[in-house]
């Protein structure tokens, strides 16, 4: 039996999320087309007859501009530490940019494997190109293994999974096969609140904008799930609750969808918005989100 834990790491909005995702399954992580969607630190559990694979879904790596940015970066540098394999994503459609070369910098000292995962490669439709690609990449580092993937369509995912087998520790299953996950059902529920926000707002909105579940109450069949929007200006409250209600009626309604597809019960969500400036800054939030700073 193989068994280990892999960390994922990369710039934000390179697909991590959506990779995670497909390895699994299951919609554990939330994706975003804008860039720092992350901001915890997310354990997904894959299971298969040979191994346990215990992938973690870092924050992207980034230039902080304030507390909340700082802490995400700490998190992200903390879990590649005591891991197995480093899986390295980069978006190639984009290329190979300084904030990749950034990260590199960062994990080539690391006394693990890393993989070089080349995402998006679905978009590159010239094949010769993306061998270009490769070459110069295995310029800038010993990589112990190059894979182009596309997170979204799953392509080489299965490649994936069996070239980590072989850099994985023979042990038993760390984890029971019912675990999923090591976060609570009311943060994902959560953060499907936020996802539907930054999908329906898109670039009107900032990542300034952070979800709590107030209240959860099961009934047999039926959830009842009360959640805050925070925010921390009132100009984004008005974008997000829209004219007459109509924006977060939306939020709320495919929040609630992708809700009942997770937890297989009907749930009945309401969803308000409060204005606090400078939340991002706030210890208590930081708590909340589970990105409270650690003892060095």
């Amino acid at each position: 039996m193989k068994c280990g834990f892999v960390s994922l790491v990369g710039r934000p909005n390179v697909g991590k999320s959506t990779l995670l995702n497909s390895l699994l399954g299951l919609k554990l992580a939330i994706t975003s087309n804008v860039s720092g969607t992350t901001r915890n630190v997310i354990q997904g559990i894959y299971n298969d007859d040979d191994s346990q694979i215990i992938f973690i879904d870092t924050p992207g790596i980034h230039k902080p501009v304030h507390k909340l940015g700082t802490l995400m970066n700490k998190k992200a540098y903390h879990n590649t530490e005591g891991v197995d394999v480093i899986l390295f994503l980069i978006d190639i459609y984009k290329g190979f940019g300084r904030g990749d070369q950034f990260i590199l910098d960062k994990i080539k000292d690391s006394d693990v494997p890393v993989f070089l995962l080349l995402n998006k490669v679905d978009l590159i439709k010239d094949k010769t190109v993306l061998l270009e690609k490769i070459q110069e990449l295995k310029e800038k580092y010993d990589f112990a293994e190059i894979i182009p993937i596309s997170a979204r369509k799953k392509n080489n995912l299965d490649q994936l999974t069996r070239c980590l087998k072989k850099y994985l520790p023979d042990c038993d299953k760390i984890y029971s096969e019912d675990d999923l996950t090591n976060v609570s059902t009311r943060f994902i529920m959560a953060e499907l609140v936020r996802e539907k926000v930054l999908e329906l707002t898109r670039e009107e909105i900032p990542h300034s904008v952070t979800c709590y579940v107030e209240n959860y109450e099961e009934e047999d069949d039926i959830v009842h799930i009360q959640v805050l929007v925070v925010v921390d200006r009132e100009n984004i409250k008005k974008i997000i609750i829209g004219k007459g209600g109509k924006m977060l009626k939306e939020i709320g309604s495919r929040a609630r969808r992708d809700m009942e597809k997770f937890l297989g019960k009907k749930v009945f969500l309401e969803t308000y918005v409060k204005t606090l400036k400078n939340w991002r800054d706030e210890e208590k939030y930081f708590l909340e989100l589970g990105l409270e700073e650690e003892d060095e």
